[in-house]
């Protein structure tokens, strides 16, 4: 009996220090560092840079303050950098320091953001008083400070938040975002980057528009891809011959997970396609008894006609990440 007792925790603990060394995911972004909604980029120094917002330990309701970065050149050692911008740093804001984007142009790197004032009342939404628009922040270097540009959001009507910048082979961005009544519509933006020019184009989407946010936009073989999380949940996506469509339903690329929200964005780093989103897990260090966000990222993979292979949810992610093109 003792015999029996003595050596279990020597049989169990290799077992426990192997499924650590395996595991990637969640993401090695910090200490303590509660991170959602990563927005993925691949800039002119060759790392890759993940852009994210910042959860409060056990928020009630998605009170956010400000917005981090982090940088990798293997995909296993990270390096944190932030706040990059708070909402303290604002004129026309103090809460809902949402899902952020990035982009470089002009030898500058611009951060979208959303944010806003004002209150949600679920239990009775029409005493809700929540205001929420799109700012931009320009800097020398990609790791911030980043500096408000214009000291107000890009416009006011409609409302709008997760914004996703997608420059595209001219040099023209254009700005893909949720917005109250207005899902499904993209604007050009000027070329300082500071101003959207024109009307907001709203896509023809084929006849399918489902309750979405979070849109991510990339191109990849001639192809522009438009993604997001429908019903706020389960990954899909659309392809066209254009950014502004006509876009054509693929379907879903990544299941939901607990009934839980997602945000993602695909990039291709080193000849591997990547797609970096959140998941829902408890955390050890946390005194907070329920699952809170975390960034994680695993390999996609594209069919010989383009469309996107269905994705898995891993613990090992990109353990191991070995460049396709070293």
């Amino acid at each position: 009996m003792y015999y029996r007792s003595f050596i279990k925790p020597f049989i169990a603990l290799p077992l426990l220090l192997s499924v650590a060394a395996n595991a990637q995911n969640p993401l090695p972004f910090g200490d303590q560092l509660l991170t959602a909604d990563p927005s993925a980029h691949v800039w002119p120094d060759g790392k890759m840079y993940v852009y994210t917002s910042h959860d409060l330990e056990c928020q009630a309701d998605f009170h956010m303050r400000d917005w981090y970065a982090f940088s990798s050149s293997d995909l296993q050692h990270w390096e944190t950098h932030g706040p990059l911008l708070s909402v303290d740093d604002l004129d026309w804001a103090d809460n809902f320091a949402w899902a952020p984007d990035a982009a470089y142009k002009n030898g500058k790197y611009y951060l979208v953001f959303p944010a806003g004032t004002g209150y949600k009342d679920r239990q009775n939404p029409e005493k809700s008083t929540k205001w929420m628009g799109i700012g931009v922040a320009v800097s020398d270097s990609p790791t911030g400070p980043f500096k408000d540009a214009i000291g107000a959001p890009l416009w006011t009507e409609p409302y709008a938040n997760d914004p996703s910048l997608f420059i595209d082979d001219d040099g023209q961005a254009y700005l893909y975002f949720h917005g109250k009544n207005a899902d499904y519509q993209v604007v050009k933006m000027s070329d300082d980057m500071r101003s959207v020019k024109g009307d907001f184009i709203k896509m023809d989407m084929g006849g399918y528009e489902p309750k979405m946010e979070g849109p991510w936009v990339f191109k990849r073989d001639g192809k522009y891809y438009f993604t997001m999380p429908e019903n706020n949940r389960v990954l899909t996506y659309y392809m066209a011959d254009s950014p502004t469509g006509p876009w054509e339903y693929k379907g879903v690329f990544m299941d939901s997970e607990h009934d839980s929200n997602n945000h993602h964005s695909i990039v291709e780093y080193q000849g591997q396609w990547l797609l970096f989103y959140h998941i829902w897990r408890m955390a050890d260090w946390s005194g907070c008894h329920k699952r809170q966000r975390h960034s994680a990222v695993e390999y996609l993979h594209f069919n010989e006609d383009g469309t996107i292979q269905k994705v898995q949810r891993t613990k090992e992610g990109v353990k191991g990440f070995k460049p396709a093109n070293p």
